[in-house]
């Protein structure tokens, strides 16, 4: 019975072995701790590889946000121009003598009587002012001119009896003396009636309009009818304005580089596309002998004879100084100029990448080129196309490969 009772089956130890936690089996517990472990293990690998991603992602951006802040540009060198045999400059035609006609009486324009265009001798009548106030003004004056002339003769008569009358002591030293001012104050109030009277005609004598000098009308203002005010402020308008044409005077600025072949007598004609293949001969009367720190140029004025009309003030010309140049010129593009309040100027990018804005002066115009008669240097890099925005000392990044 006792060996019945111990025998176990295969089967039934098999089984006994397999149930948990018989003879040392691994219990579930920690099996599902360490499960959990590695999911959260797993979790804080990859959360920080999110962050570690996001971090690399931020920083990339503000690499790339820095990077697209600097602008880039493209740039090209100066084109050098061959020496000259002559000095050419862009000009402009003015008046030899030019003026603005004011009225110096008020009233209302009466008529006129030269138009625009119109030549005109000096001295000759251009318009007429009707001025009613002044012509009232001057009749009182003289009125009360009358007046104070009459009180002017009686006191000298009055004077003239009081000093006979004290050589008789007849009358006091004092008495005689009142009488004697008398006199004098009416003679200055006489004076001053007789300024004021002369001052009026005066005032009558500019309701007549008469040209200044001999030239041409270039403009006409006011018509008929029109309320004229005295003086030349800046509500008054002005009734013509007045230009002599003939010689012309043309204002150039010489760059310092060839100031000193500019001379008085120098000859020189102009050039205008109005009248292609026609020179217009005429010669250096005068220069400014200094050079101007500003724009490093010197002032010089030609003048050119225009006898017959020819030749219209205001008007955009060449003019050619007969003297060899040495100078060198440079030729840039059109788009690579930049025209500010200041001036223009050419954005030139420098050894430390930052923008420099350079003034220079413009010469001949080329069509797609300009020509640059002084303010670069044919090492300098010229920004091509260059923004509103860009300001002195800005950090630029120079495109490979740019150019005109």
């Amino acid at each position: 019975m006792t060996q019945l009772t111990d025998y176990k089956s295969p089967e039934t130890e098999t089984r006994a072995e397999r149930a948990p936690g018989v003879h040392g089996d691994i219990p579930r517990a920690p099996r599902a701790t360490r499960a959990a472990g590695i999911a959260l293990l797993l979790l804080l690998v990859a959360g920080g590889f999110t962050v570690a991603r996001r971090f690399s992602d931020q920083k990339a951006l503000v690499v790339e946000t820095e990077k697209l802040s600097v602008p880039t540009v493209s740039v090209t060198k100066p084109g050098a121009e061959p020496a000259q045999e002559e000095l050419t400059l862009p000009a402009q035609l003015q008046a030899y003598v030019e003026s603005s006609i004011y009225s110096r009486t008020n009233g209302y324009l009466l008529h006129w009587y030269k138009d625009i265009g119109s030549h005109v001798r000096k001295g000759e009548l251009l318009a007429d002012i009707d001025a009613p106030e002044v012509d009232q003004e001057l009749s009182q004056a003289k009125a009360a001119r009358q007046q104070i002339a009459a009180q002017a003769e009686l006191a000298r008569t009055s004077a003239e009896r009081w000093i006979n009358l004290r050589k008789t002591d007849s009358v006091s030293q004092q008495e005689a003396d009142q009488q004697t001012s008398a006199y004098t104050q009416a003679q200055a109030n006489l004076a001053a009636a007789d300024a004021n009277v002369r001052r009026l005609e005066q005032l009558e004598s500019f309701k007549r309009i008469y040209a200044p000098f001999a030239g041409v009308i270039t403009r006409r203002s006011v018509d008929v009818g029109a309320l004229i005010n005295a003086g030349s402020t800046a509500q008054t308008k002005e009734l013509f304005n007045l230009a002599q044409v003939d010689p012309l005077r043309v204002y150039i600025s010489v760059p310092q580089s060839d100031a000193p072949s500019i001379r008085a007598g120098v000859p020189a004609y102009i050039e205008l596309r109005e009248f292609p293949g026609e020179k217009f001969s005429g010669k250096v009367v005068r220069t400014a002998d200094a050079i101007d720190p500003a724009t490093r140029t010197m002032l010089t004025e030609v003048d050119v004879p225009n006898h017959n009309g020819r030749l219209l003030p205001g008007a955009y010309a060449q003019l050619h100084f007969a003297v060899p140049i040495q100078a060198a010129h440079f030729t840039v593009p059109v788009n690579s100029l930049m025209f500010r309040p200041e001036g223009t100027r050419v954005a030139v990018v420098g050894t430390d990448q930052k923008i420099h804005l350079k003034p220079v002066m413009i010469g001949r115009d080329f069509g797609n080129k300009i020509e640059i008669l002084n303010g670069l240097e044919s090492t300098d890099e010229i920004v091509i196309n260059p923004g509103d925005s860009l300001e002195e000392n800005q950090t630029v990044r120079v495109q490979t490969g740019g150019g005109a």
